[in-house]
């Protein structure tokens, strides 16, 4: 229960089309960690988050 009061403001954050784009940009987000060709990978991600916007 003392768990709740932490993750509720972040629930209300991600409500709407931020859940359901949170998966594309955590993906893009651990793939633009790979050195030189991160970016070049996580365009279709980023794509993606920005079309469910």
């Amino acid at each position: 229960m003392k768990l709740l009061p932490l993750l509720l403001p972040l629930i209300v954050t991600l409500n709407g089309c931020g859940a359901v784009a949170a998966p594309c940009r955590i993906a893009s987000a651990g793939l633009k960690i790979i050195p030189l060709v991160g970016h070049a990978m996580a365009t279709p991600t980023d794509a993606c988050a920005t079309a469910i916007d």
